[in-house]
């Protein structure tokens, strides 16, 4: 039996909010027939729908979202429609699909990036416009009424309406598309019932208010979003491209291809992820990986897309198109991420799911229980029920961790710390141990040149015949030796014969003399080692440093000593992280001498020679153990490990790796910045409770002071928009975090 072939649109809603705006389109949506999947993203205002292919379902999702106040644009395949980060939504006007108004647009070429494009002013969107409407209507209304006391009703009634019907007509769509207890209908309710006990005054006042909380909402929800997606102004939009003649043009960024080479000048942002052909220079990648030092790049080194040339040419050719660039899927991953709610935010969902039903029957309590049962007025009960349902709109609640959730997100990816969802940032705050690899994660993944001492001779002609043996080789102890030459300014000397000797070292004729470089144990046969100089070697082993030997004929010249030493700012991302309680272990593959050595430098417990099934049991046995583990590595070798641990982090060479298997990423691979992951994800855990607080304790205040009859309407409907527009921007506070220098 054969699958039904389905198709995949993805849309652009404009509208949306917080949670609650995305589970009335997601509930509309499913309930069309043909309709297999939704999946709704207020971050990325998108909606993703697998369906039938039947045109006629494309129309209904059109009608449908359309219907509930929103507005809704096809996103071709490989495109995004760009839209302005701060633009307010239809949901407001009541006008299905109308834009109210000329609307800053842009479509970017297979970047996948939603860039920020320049929109109207926030007077001339479409919600900002009803509130302001309805405003003047209110002032008017006011100012008439002090001359004609008679015609209030009327004159308030009509304000009124102008706010109102937008409302009510989203109301009505959600309770007939699946969502009847919606903020909308609420208001409707509580704005109807206020007129017909005569408070026609205050249903006005709410519904200004309840329009003003909207536009301040949206205003908040498109900074939030702008945050992150600023960052794809950051590639520039043209890059001059070498032709094959070897002239230069200027193209549209977006049609660089892997291959192409392309001209940067100093001061020009790269265009393309790419490889350093020809020129040296300092590049500044800190809009890309927060670190405020800029790199020195030369030929063969890696660059990124957005980062900053400093003070000469470079010929870099491209490595990555557009849409696979370091920031595109930078802003991918966080988007996503955004998508995948956390255990928090899930369960505050599902609370609301059955809250709001509970307030209407409250608020029903409320207004009839006291007159039928003790005689009181009417009138006064009514209008104390119809401002519970107000005080009750869960809108608050709903978005106090999706907020703060969304802005700690962004703030992590703009410093270069990459989270897969709400679920792993708010798991990263509760881990009690860390498990690091040592190469390439605590160490920098290359050997370097650490010792050079001279038994005859000078350490500097030891180390240019080493290096006159070595030119021409990619072995990772060759390249450390010759860099290490280049950099005291050691011209290593011609050879000739040069060849390798199977597992021992490399031996060649140089200016005439046979020389060798390699193990001691190799060079044994060649010169026998003093006693001292024995000692010596195996000091340096002890250290975990592997030792060669420079003999020129018979005579042992010297030793070179390499290590892949620590990262430099291992030792301080290890000490913060046992100053906030966390306990640190190294799972390395890498011999037991070589792993102590730098265990030991480092202060961190050391279980070495280990296989991957054995880093991944280690693992599994501190979780049986109750500890909350990270694992961190290059998400290769590591990857049992890191599928095993409660969070698997990603550092060093596997970052691209990692941005498809692990569960966070360091995008420019310090220790120091797991400390900083840990320390964003308790932050926006604090910040989610204390909007929470917010949300909960200004309802139960209004709540009492609405029975005791201190409060009425209008505040009540500050306890819903106002603690809303609160909990928003105490989340915001979020996106101005920074890691500790």
């Amino acid at each position: 039996m054969t699958a039904e072939p389905t198709t995949e649109r993805r849309y652009r809603v404009e509208g949306m909010d917080c949670a609650g705006c995305a589970r009335k389109i997601d509930t509309a949506v499913r309930r069309i027939k043909g309709v297999d999947d939704v999946n709704v993203s207020v971050a990325g205002e998108s909606m993703t729908v697998r369906h039938s292919g039947d045109p006629a379902v494309d129309d209904a999702i059109a009608k449908q979202v359309r219907k509930l106040g929103y507005r809704l644009s096809p996103v071709a395949s490989g495109t995004r429609e760009a839209a302005a980060p701060d633009a307010c939504c239809a949901h407001g006007t009541g006008a299905e699909g109308n834009d109210g108004g000329k609307r800053a647009t842009a479509q970017v070429q297979p970047t996948g990036l939603a860039p920020v494009v320049a929109g109207d002013v926030w007077w001339k969107q479409p919600r900002a416009q009803l509130a302001i409407l309805c405003g003047l209507a209110l002032g008017t209304a006011f100012g008439l009424a002090r001359f004609f006391p008679g015609l209030d009703v009327y004159l308030f009634g009509g304000a009124m309406l102008i706010g109102l019907v937008p409302v009510a007509r989203r109301a009505f769509a959600a309770a007939t598309t699946g969502t009847p207890f919606s903020i909308e209908m609420l208001m409707t309710i509580a704005a109807v019932g206020a007129v017909i006990i005569g408070a026609t005054e205050e249903a006005a006042v709410v519904v200004f208010l309840f329009l003003v909380g909207e536009l301040l909402e949206g205003v908040a929800a498109g900074r939030a979003r702008a945050s992150i997606r600023g960052l794809s102004d950051l590639v520039p939009k043209t890059a001059r491209r070498e032709t094959p003649a070897g002239a230069i043009e200027e193209i549209d960024g977006s049609l660089l291809e892997v291959g192409d080479v392309i001209v940067v000048r100093p001061g020009d942002r790269i265009a393309a992820d790419g490889e350093v052909l020809t020129g040296s220079s300092a590049v500044n990648e800190a809009p890309v990986t927060g670190e405020s030092t800029p790199a020195s790049k030369d030929p063969g080194d890696v660059v990124f897309a957005g980062t900053v040339n400093g003070n000469a040419v470079l010929r870099v050719k491209v490595t990555a198109a557009a849409e696979n660039n370091t920031i595109a899927r930078v802003i991918k991953l966080v988007e996503e991420a955004q998508e995948k709610r956390a255990p928090t935010e899930r369960f505050i969902d599902r609370f609301s799911t059955y809250y709001t039903p509970l307030v209407v029957v409250l608020a029903a309590l409320v207004a009839t229980m006291p007159p039928l049962l003790g005689g009181e007025p009417w009138s006064e009960w009514m209008y104390k029920g119809l401002a519970i349902l107000l005080i009750g709109c869960p809108c608050a609640l709903v978005i106090s961790t999706p907020a703060a959730i969304a802005a700690a997100l962004s703030a992590g990816a703009r410093r270069g710390l990459l989270m897969k969802g709400g679920a792993v940032l708010e798991e990263a705050g509760r881990l009690k141990a860390i498990a690091f690899d040592k190469t390439g994660t605590l160490t920098e993944g290359r050997p370097v040149v650490t010792d050079i001492v001279a038994f005859a001779g000078t350490a500097e002609e030891m180390l240019r015949l080493a290096a006159a043996l070595e030119a021409g080789s990619s072995h990772p102890l060759a390249l450390a030796v010759l860099e290490r030459a280049n950099a005291d300014g050691v011209k290593p000397a011609a050879a000739e014969d040069s060849a390798a000797v199977g597992g021992k070292g490399v031996k060649g004729v140089v200016e005439g003399e046979e020389i060798f470089f390699g193990s001691p144990r190799a060079a044994a046969s060649l010169a026998e080692p003093s006693d001292a100089q024995q000692a010596l070697i195996a000091t340096l082993n002890d250290q975990g440093k592997t030792v060669s030997v420079v003999v020129a004929g018979k005579r042992l010249l010297g030793a070179i000593a390499m290590r892949d030493e620590p990262r430099e700012d291992a030792a301080i991302g290890l000490a913060r992280l046992k100053e906030a309680g966390i306990r640190t272990l190294m799972l390395t593959g890498d011999n037991r001498r070589t792993a102590q050595a730098i265990g030991d430098a480092l202060g961190i417990e050391v279980r070495a020679e280990l296989m991957p099934e054995d880093k991944a049991r280690i693992v599994a046995e501190l979780k049986s153990d109750g500890l909350k583990i990270g694992k961190v590595g290059d998400g290769i070798n590591d990857a049992p490990a890191l599928a095993t641990a409660n969070i698997g982090i990603a550092m060093g060479g596997g970052t691209d790796v990692a941005l498809e298997t692990a569960d966070a990423a360091i995008l420019h691979g310090r220790v120091a910045d797991i400390a900083a992951m840990i320390d964003l994800s308790k932050r926006a855990m604090a910040n989610i409770w204390q909007n929470i607080t917010m949300a909960i304790g200004l309802k139960l205040v209004f709540f009492v002071t609405t029975i005791l009859g201190i409060t009425g309407l209008w505040p009540a409907i500050l306890a819903d928009t106002g603690a809303t527009v609160l909990v928003t921007a105490n989340a915001m506070r979020l996106l101005a975090w920074k890691p500790r220098s």
